[in-house]
């Protein structure tokens, strides 16, 4: 397969396959290497009798064994070895073989072999001078009982044996080595799906954004032709809903025009109510047909104050007499548009006058986002109705009234706006009363 450039486009699966090959041959390499270069551990030996004088004297001068005095030690099961020292330790301690115990460590994955005593001679009798000569290689525990019971107990110092720290230091010159292959397998495996989770978040705010382009393996070329394949797909369905109601709402005005000429000749009374429902119609077209703009247009975008914006929303109220305040605090700038935004704005801070009589207006920066609340001291909202305030043309309030009641597509509108911006619109009753609107706008 080849891309656009006429280049030969690998599939992902061999990239990372070959990629985890390389890591894998890497690895084998420097444990070949290991195994050349390391030393074999050698086993420490040491003698009956340099057990004894530590046993005696109570220490070690050469500092390789430790001594310990224990109320009782492990009896080990019968194996030939330990007789065999035993034997030795008792006859160059000059006690017998009950009041001394020796044992060696299983090494940890390996299982503990059980001997079977049998008829197994015993170990020949030897002379003290014999039995000190004797050599134990490796680590092992010898134990003496004293008179008053208690033992003491001979083992050597336990350490960190210089090819242990060979093998430590290589280990960690593999990981490093290894480390550069492996942070190229996960940037390999993270770089398309974080271009597919920018281009999901860059679609959320903006259907109208640029297909998504990438270039690399077989595999996320497909995928992201079919996400711009979907992107194409949901703007098209938009578009066609849009042209339906804009259609729809338009081609309203014609006869609700020639209501009004047809009125004319009609009794006072008569002409006078179908006048009001006629103007009612035609502002609900009218308010429609914005909705439908709101939603479907991408205007340009610019660096906007909002602070600047809010303030300009809350003094035209204010000299019109409206109790509506704004909490000082520092300039927020974001993109936006402008006339998309201050509608917004507009709308739920009007909202707020119109039925609590006034509204409270804060604006803060929260975390990388620009949070905008408008506080009223209302009735609230039903908890029923909260889920239900943004859907287009539905009302709180039941009288179908437009002078109490709106025709339904201001919040709806609102929260058009701030999803088209990347952020959203929440309602919430307050504790004390009222409504909490809280805008979230990304900087």
């Amino acid at each position: 397969m080849r891309d656009a450039g006429g280049a030969a486009r690998w599939p992902l699966f061999p990239r990372i396959f070959v990629l985890m090959l390389v890591c894998v041959a890497v690895v084998q390499l420097l444990n070949l290497g290991l195994l050349i270069a390391v030393q074999a551990p050698t086993a420490k030996v040491y003698t009956v009798g340099q057990i004894v004088q530590t046993l005696r004297e109570g220490r070690d001068s050469a500092g390789e064994l430790e001594v310990a005095r224990v109320a009782k030690v492990h009896s080990p099961p019968w194996n030939p070895r330990g007789e065999r020292i035993a034997a030795a330790l008792a006859t160059a301690l000059g006690t017998p073989a009950q009041m001394v115990e020796i044992s060696f460590p299983t090494p940890f994955l390996q299982r503990e072999r059980i001997y079977e005593r049998g008829s197994a001679p015993r170990p020949a009798p030897v002379s003290p001078a014999v039995a000190r000569d004797v050599v134990i290689s490796g680590e092992f525990s010898a134990a003496w009982r004293q008179p008053d019971g208690q033992w003491l107990r001979v083992e050597p110092v336990a350490g960190f044996e210089p090819w242990r720290w060979f093998v430590l230091l290589w280990l960690i010159c593999s990981a490093v080595a290894v480390a550069p292959f492996a942070w190229a397998m996960a940037h390999r495996f993270s770089k398309p799906i974080r271009g597919f989770a920018a281009a999901a978040e860059r679609l959320g705010r903006d259907p109208r954004a640029p297909p998504l382009q990438y270039e690399g393996p077989s595999e996320i070329a497909e995928a992201a032709a079919a996400f711009n394949t979907m992107q194409a797909r949901l703007n098209r369905y938009v578009d066609d809903r849009t042209t339906v109601i804009s259609a729809v709402a338009h081609d309203l005005r014609t006869p609700l025009m020639r209501l009004g000429l047809r009125l004319e000749e009609a009794p006072d009374a008569l002409r006078q109510a179908c006048e009001g429902d006629i103007r009612d119609m035609q502002g609900l077209v009218s308010t429609a047909l914005a909705y439908v703009r709101e939603t479907n247009d991408s205007p340009v975008r610019r660096a906007l104050d909002l602070r600047s914006l809010a303030e300009t929303v809350v003094d035209d109220l204010a000299d019109r007499g409206e109790a509506v305040t704004l909490a000082p605090g520092e300039p927020v700038v974001l993109n936006a548009n402008p006339a998309a935004v201050k509608a917004m704005v507009s709308n739920l801070v009007m909202n707020a006058v119109k039925y609590a009589g006034g509204a409270e207006v804060s604006l803060a920066q929260i975390d990388g986002d620009a949070v905008l609340e408008v506080r009223d001291s209302g009735p609230g909202i039903a908890p029923a109705d909260l889920d239900h305030v943004f859907e287009p043309f539905f009302r709180a309030e039941r009288s179908r009234n437009r002078d109490t009641g709106g025709i339904g597509l201001g919040l709806p509108s609102a929260r058009a706006v701030a999803r088209a911006h990347g952020g959203d619109v929440q309602l919430v009753n307050r504790a004390e009363g009222g409504i909490l609107a809280t805008i979230t706008l990304p900087i």
